[in-house]
């Protein structure tokens, strides 16, 4: 069964998964009309192939270590970091330790 996402105004909490985060999986939190949140999980070893979005998208880690691969290198992610990306870059997550993050996409199209 789906999980709701969340509605405007609706609070939701973040908190780290701590001993729960071995069996807990990626979720959809909200999508909107210009944005679209996900709580990223994560097992130690684990990745997302390398992909990418149309919107501009940040990463921010709420617990472990994530290694985020993109055309400019690798960067280490820990708790509380936050990396920004332009759209259409191509990118990939690996777990260096069981890890969960906050994905923020942004659906808006560019004007032309």
């Amino acid at each position: 069964m789906a999980q709701p996402h969340a509605v405007s105004g609706q609070v939701v909490h973040l908190s780290p998964l701590a001993g729960q985060l071995p069996n807990a999986v990626t979720t959809a939190i909200l999508k909107a009309e210009q944005l679209e949140l996900v709580r990223i999980v994560l097992a130690k070893g684990k990745s997302m192939p390398e992909h990418q979005v149309q919107g501009e998208i940040t990463v921010l880690c709420l617990e472990g270590r994530i290694a985020l691969r993109t055309s400019d290198g690798t960067r280490m992610l820990g708790p509380s970091d936050l990396i920004h990306l332009p759209g259409g870059e191509p990118h990939a997550l690996t777990a260096e330790q069981d890890a969960t993050a906050l994905l923020t996409i942004c659906l808006a199209r560019r004007q032309a």
